[in-house]
């Protein structure tokens, strides 16, 4: 059943990676600037992050199988209304129904592993959720590109709603919930009620911090793969839009083993805060030398081990898990989620701004922008260390705990 679930992700993965491989054929077919790509990028995570609210809702009243099997078929429509878009405006649209479509597609996936594994095992399993979910990233990367190339944008888009469609048709099929002594009864709340439980997270002085840096390690990464990877390696190095391909496929292969590989080496409640912390500096880190990098090799090296490094999202949720009581798992984890793509479109909105303005001055786009991303983070990164953490951790971290590798 979590296979089946993981499909759906998986085309989640694909659909809001996409830009990077069709920026070139959507820029000249509706002459789109940069800041026109960065909105278009945006309105996925947009519309995905504010869409979490209703889905963890319809989580807790309807459960995770009628939500996604409700849900998806937006994205089947989506994809094909983007395929067919006589304009900008009818591509957008297109944008918002695919967003709103995948919006529940990791949420099941996080609450299936929470509610029939043991919480101890939560990180390494989730891990292994985002890596399966990385073969949609796979997809985005050459075989899109030789779609795209030999035939055109459109094609890409109508593949992806006939893939999404068959991932339906999977989940539909068999996905079903057995009981679990973790899951909680169904919600009997109105949405008013349950609108005013999931804003009372934010009266909670840890949530914020968890938020800041949710809404930019993610971001950050898929700023860079689904948005910039591409221009800035045929714009600046002059690669073959197969070329760029090839290095979107490097990320997602790595992109498959770098989160389970970060759940097997979760350090625990006592650790975990300050591997977060840390890996995001060392992240913006990395953000600035690309932003100077001058050779095509060295970047590329730079971008691989970037998405390697990336992988560390698994930790995020596993902190998440933990600063909360059982009872709110599925609302903190909804909110964390939220944030996670509120980020991933304020930034893609915010660097094709700061595209069309370097673009305006004369400067170099690619360095602005990725200075840009790497100030974000770093200012992130800072702000979690800072701000407060959840008193149920450090409960945990007083706890005896047993080994959790597998």
């Amino acid at each position: 059943m979590l296979l089946a679930l993981l499909t759906g992700f998986a085309l989640s993965q694909a659909f809001r990676t996409v830009t990077s491989t069709l920026a070139h054929g959507l820029q000249t077919e509706f002459g789109l600037s940069n800041a026109g790509l960065g909105a278009f990028a945006g309105l996925f995570g947009l519309s995905f992050g504010i869409a979490q609210l209703l889905m963890g809702i319809a989580l807790d009243k309807f459960g995770l199988r009628r939500t996604i099997v409700c849900a998806l078929p937006l994205a089947v429509a989506g994809a094909l209304l983007s395929a067919l878009a006589p304009s900008y405006p009818v591509l957008m649209l297109g944008q918002l129904l695919i967003g709103v479509g995948c919006s529940p597609a990791f949420l099941v996936c996080t609450l299936f592993v929470a509610r029939h594994f043991p919480p101890e095992r939560f990180a390494f399993f989730s891990g292994l959720c985002l890596g399966g979910g990385g073969l949609g990233l796979l997809f985005t990367g050459t075989p899109l590109a030789w779609v795209v190339q030999t035939w055109n944008w459109r094609v890409g888009f109508a593949v992806l709603a006939v893939l999404c469609l068959l991932a339906w048709g999977l989940i539909y099929r068999l996905v079903h919930e057995p009981p679990s002594p973790h899951a909680p009864p169904p919600s009997q709340e109105g949405w008013g009620q349950a609108l005013r439980g999931f804003f009372q997270l934010f009266a909670l002085p840890h949530t914020w911090g968890i938020v800041v840096l949710g809404m930019s390690c993610y971001a950050a990464f898929l700023s860079l793969r689904g948005l910039w990877l591409g221009p800035l390696l045929m714009g600046r190095f002059d690669f073959s839009l197969v070329q760029a391909g090839n290095v979107a496929l490097g990320v997602s292969l790595i992109s498959l083993f770098a989160p389970g590989l970060f759940g097997r080496l979760d350090p625990g409640v006592a650790g975990r805060r300050k591997w977060l912390g840390r890996a995001s500096l060392a992240l913006a880190g990395f953000f600035v030398v690309l932003a100077f990098a001058p050779w095509a090799s060295a970047s590329v090296a730079l971008i691989l081990f970037m998405g390697l490094l990336s992988g560390y999202a698994p930790l995020q949720y596993a902190d998440v898990r933990a600063s909360y009581p059982a009872e709110l798992t599925g609302r903190a984890l909804s909110v964390f989620t939220m944030a996670m793509f509120l980020g991933v479109a304020a930034m893609q909105w915010l660097t094709g701004s700061v595209a069309a303005w370097a673009s305006a001055q004369g400067l170099d786009v690619y360095t602005v922008v990725l200075c840009t991303i790497a100030t974000w983070l770093a200012l992130a990164s800072v702000a979690f260390r800072v701000l407060p953490q959840s008193p149920l951790l450090a409960q945990a971290s007083e706890r005896p705990t047993s080994p959790t590798s597998p």
